[in-house]
């Protein structure tokens, strides 16, 4: 295996579910260039992060003295809340007040470009990790890169995207709302509910005998997912038979 092939399990996941958000805006699809940018920013959001969560982790260790504690804080409440709200930060300066966002839809399909360029990257990160493990076992053995391929493949990438598109979705929808004090409720209430999901599955991914929750819990997830795509794509302006502001869910 080369380095290569790492790039490619790596950003290979990614790509994929990025193709699958974009196809799914049916009615009036963004420029591909602005989704790439939007990709690229959420790389790039991976930077901050980073340095924010070392900067909430080292106190909690300070003052408890425990690596242990500071870390799990680090997983369930300070990851999360820093990872979204700067995934949510990209695409409210990067994007929102585009004119190509034009539709519900649209803050669904920047989100998850944003949230998989920010996946990707930190993909990157893990698989390279395994990788450069492997390369300290006298056989060579590549086990350890496609056991992590495929654990973040299934769970960790489209897991980015299923939390950040709650507030993705809000913040589409508020845009057409009428009401600014209720849009602005209603964006604060999806970015919350993507912090909540997000530290529930940090918790869980972590413990192997909670597997079969973690398959419930990402079903629930899709199917909000799903669920809030069919909204926003009844909700668009470009639909034959639009039902805005009405139809939208809390």
């Amino acid at each position: 295996m080369n380095f290569y092939i790492v790039i490619a399990l790596a950003f290979g996941p990614g790509a994929f579910w990025l193709w699958y958000f974009y196809k799914k805006d049916k009615l009036e699809p963004e420029p591909k260039t602005l989704v790439l940018r939007m990709f690229i920013l959420g790389m790039i959001g991976v930077i901050p992060a980073f340095l924010a969560e070392l900067i909430f982790q080292y106190p909690i260790q300070l003052i408890t003295s425990s690596t242990f504690f500071s870390s799990y804080m680090l997983l369930v409440v300070g990851a999360p809340i820093i990872e979204e709200y700067i995934k949510f930060w990209m695409v409210k300066r990067g994007v929102y007040n585009n004119v190509e966002f034009n539709e519900p839809m649209d803050g669904i399909v920047y989100t998850a470009a944003t949230a998989l360029g920010f996946a990707s990257l930190e993909n990157l990160g893990y698989v390279g990790g395994a990788y450069v493990a492997t390369l300290t076992i006298p056989d060579g053995s590549t086990k350890i890169v496609w056991s992590v391929f495929i654990i973040r493949a299934v769970f960790s990438v489209p897991a980015h995207v299923l939390f950040s598109v709650m507030w993705g979705y809000a913040l589409g929808a508020s845009k057409f709302m009428r009401d600014r004090d209720r849009a602005r409720i209603f964006v604060r209430r999806g970015l919350i509910l993507s912090m909540l999901l997000h530290g529930t599955f940090n918790t869980v991914i972590n413990f192997p005998l909670a597997m079969a929750f973690m398959l419930a819990f990402m079903f629930l997830a899709w199917r909000m997912v799903r669920y809030r795509i069919t909204v926003a794509l009844v909700n668009s302006p470009f639909a034959e038979s639009n039902h805005l502001e009405q139809d939208f869910i809390e």
